[in-house]
């Protein structure tokens, strides 16, 4: 059904992708750098206006986005990408002083960081159900619980599905991490691993008494990121990236079940926020994620002049980027010329993972290197010198550049 998948039970937070930008203009050029940068950022105000003009209260609120440090050794991982943005013209981050970014965030585990006005939060499942009416409204016909069995392509497209069949002249193939099951040619362009999260009961009032009261969303910088906001009815939710990697790209049961690391997610929130330890949790869930070689999301053809277009691997970071992924796709579908349709991000995958077993067992060797590595950083420690070299070859997966990782 719609919202089942990411689109439903992602952390709502609206964050463009100027922090990967020295990354990404690396792997498809400056020009597209910059234009998937601007286009992201203009999304989070093109959304608003939508849901404004078609009457969906999806609780939107742009109050930013505050990347910050929480030990020394993240200090500074931000400013190489900062620089790189404003040596461009199209930088919007502004450096916060440890006193304002601990006023700001909630919680005085923050010691340093960088603000944009140019994020916001919103309640994904409220969005994507708003979305579906308004779809149908405009003759949109939308088959909820059907899966598609297979798919096969001659002078036309036809979708099996188990109470029949659905023919087309295109098909876009916009299914995030249950691609691989059905297309095992893009399978190695990805790594499915989840995102957990918990949220607890109301607590308004403890969160004014902490100073976190607004959208914002929070997210500190290490790897596999701790993100955290609060929602409309004064609930505060912290998730984390980087936990669950199922083997051969399988969506496995357990993404849709309560997280596997509770626990850890728990630990992390009393960290963050020592005063709200006793406050009770309604619960935790986690979802998988499609992560790419590269960070971001790529484009294509399932073949040379194939009539079946795809987008996929957002890598943690849907929101913004999906909605400039339905103008490429549509652009795809139309069969435009235009700036997108020419880009680089519409060769298809632009780096692939080994083959199984190499890359789960790659993927597990280098989340634990990388847990050893920010544990011994947490603790004001010298990191092992061979968790540090697996944990650069991981960097890419990461929602911000980290030249110095």
């Amino acid at each position: 059904m719609c919202g089942s998948g990411a689109s439903g039970r992602n952390g709502g937070c609206m964050l463009p992708v100027s922090p990967k930008f020295s990354a990404m203009k690396k792997i498809v050029g400056e020009a597209d750098a910059i234009l998937m940068v601007k286009a992201t950022e203009q999304a989070l105000f093109e959304i608003k206006y939508f849901c404004n003009e078609n009457n969906i209260d999806a609780q939107i609120r742009l109050d930013g986005n505050l990347y910050t440090a929480t030990n020394k050794a993240q200090i500074g991982r931000f400013e190489a990408v900062v620089k790189d943005l404003e040596r461009k013209g199209i930088n919007n981050w502004e450096r916060w002083s440890k006193k304002k970014v601990q006023k700001h965030s909630g919680s005085q585990k923050n010691i340093d960081g960088y603000f944009s006005p140019l994020s916001g939060s919103l309640h994904p499942g409220l969005l994507v159900r708003g979305l579906k009416k308004i779809a149908e409204k405009k003759g949109v016909q939308i088959f909820e619980n059907t899966p598609m069995i297979k798919i096969e392509e001659n002078k036309k497209v036809v979708v099996q599905t188990k109470r029949g069949a659905i023919t087309s002249n295109k098909v876009v193939m916009a299914i995030n991490v249950w691609m691989p099951q059905y297309f095992p040619s893009l399978s190695r362009a990805v790594v499915l691993v989840s995102s957990d999260m918990i949220i607890t009961d109301p607590i308004p009032e403890q969160l004014d008494q902490i100073g976190f009261t607004d959208g914002k969303v929070i997210l500190d910088t290490r790897l596999f990121t701790h993100y955290y906001r609060t929602t409309i009815d004064g609930r505060l939710m912290l998730g984390k990236g980087g936990n669950l990697f199922s083997f051969n790209n399988k969506v496995i049961q357990a993404y849709d079940e309560a997280s596997r690391y509770e626990e850890l997610l728990k630990n992390s929130f009393d960290r963050f926020f020592p005063s709200l330890c006793s406050v009770p949790f309604m619960q935790s869930w986690n979802g998988p994620s499609e992560r790419t070689k590269t960070g971001f999301p790529f484009f294509g053809r399932l073949k040379d002049k194939s009539n079946i277009v795809y987008g996929f691997g957002y890598s943690g970071n849907g929101i913004l980027p999906t909605y400039v992924g339905g103008k490429i796709l549509s652009s795809m579908v139309l069969d435009e010329d235009n700036e997108w349709t020419r880009s680089s991000f519409c060769k298809g995958p632009l780096g692939l993972f080994p083959p199984e077993p190499f890359r789960w067992i790659g993927a597990i060797t280098i989340r634990n290197a990388v847990m050893r590595k920010e544990t011994a950083e947490d603790m004001g420690l010298r990191p092992w010198w061979i968790d540090a070299k697996l944990a650069q070859l991981a960097t890419s997966v990461g929602r911000l550049d980290k030249s110095s990782y």
